[in-house]
């Protein structure tokens, strides 16, 4: 377990072990969780957009899905107006 001392000025110092993980350097951002019992330290990405990109690459195609949906309900409309 890692420990840090809280300095006068409120500062932390993340050990070298978790600023390698994570990639933190000198100007890179990190946002501070509290979750009521505790604090996080969430490193953010440089650039959000490509963070993101492909996240839900892996899933299913809801793209099928709503076409699929969207069938389905015309039919109903159609036998409705017969």
């Amino acid at each position: 377990m890692n420990e840090a001392i809280v300095s006068t000025k409120g500062w932390v110092v993340i050990p070298k072990v978790y600023r390698q993980k994570y990639n933190l350097r000198p100007g890179s951002r990190v946002q501070i969780v509290d979750y009521g019992a505790g604090l996080s330290i969430v490193p953010l990405p440089d650039n959000p957009v490509d963070a993101l990109q492909g996240l839900l690459a892996r899933g299913p195609s809801l793209t099928a899905d709503l076409l699929a949906e969207r069938r389905k309900e015309r039919e109903k409309e159609e036998r409705r107006l017969e």
